[in-house]
């Protein structure tokens, strides 16, 4: 083959446009109901972001701006960051230990084993 010419290659694919697309991009559904935080089942899961560990607490089912103002009562307690985001509380760092007294404190209740 010389340098000039491009390589014609089919390997017998047949892609049309039945490809659909994602139509959402969430994880969880948001519920629309707000719930009281004695109602509220949580639960916390750990991930790895870039070598650093999050900490989750969620399902949320309170308004944004209450969210927002226990986010932010519970970082500066703990001083560490963090984001509301889709229902989910995440901080930086392994605080499960830290974050669970303080949401009981708030009047959170947890799922058995978390």
């Amino acid at each position: 083959m010389s340098r000039g010419k491009k390589l014609d290659i089919f390997i017998g694919a047949d892609i049309d446009d039945g490809w659909s697309a994602i139509q959402s991009t969430r994880k969880t559904k948001i519920a629309s109901e707000i719930l009281k935080p004695e109602k509220h089942f949580l639960h916390f899961a750990k991930e790895k972001r870039r070598g650093k560990t999050v900490t989750l607490v969620g399902v949320f089912q309170i308004s944004s701006e209450d969210a927002n103002t226990t986010l932010k009562m519970l970082k500066k307690k703990l001083g560490c960051g963090g984001k509301y985001k889709e229902g989910w509380m995440e901080f930086q760092g392994e605080l499960q230990e830290k974050i669970r007294p303080l949401l009981v404190e708030f009047g959170f209740r947890f799922k058995n084993g978390h």
